[in-house]
């Protein structure tokens, strides 16, 4: 195992205070949320389990990164939106796209910095 490696090797959690795995070495049932996510589980009010940590040379934040693990085991399903939800959702996304101006659905998300949709913008500019 190599030097980095042996480094961030804590499964016991007495050198991190919580276990600690090198990337790539965490037990199996051991998951990140965006895993979690893809599995359709959420972690269900369970703390964090363990820790990966890994060193990072990307450019404007070197150094040690971390991720969280979480108990598959003791995961929940994914919650589903209510019919209600989905409707308040549907309006709010439609309420994003109209333009205050022309008030017509432009079919994108207007930007924020114009508040208009960009033909209506153009049409100030000109």
């Amino acid at each position: 195992m190599s030097r980095i490696r042996v480094a961030f090797w804590d499964p016991a959690g007495s050198r991190y205070g919580i276990p600690t795995y090198p990337w790539r070495l965490a037990p199996p049932h051991l998951l990140t949320l965006r895993q979690l996510a893809a599995e359709g589980l959420r972690p269900g009010g369970q703390g964090v389990q363990g820790q990966l940590l890994w060193r990072s040379r990307r450019h404007g934040a070197p150094g040690v990164r971390a991720a969280y693990l979480y108990d598959v085991r003791f995961a929940l399903p994914k919650r589903t939106a209510t019919p209600a939800q989905r409707a308040a959702l549907g309006k709010a996304n439609a309420a994003r796209r109209t333009c205050p101006e022309c008030l017509r659905d432009v079919g994108y998300v207007l930007p924020r910095h114009l508040g208009t949709c960009l033909d209506c913008a153009e049409g100030c500019a000109a």
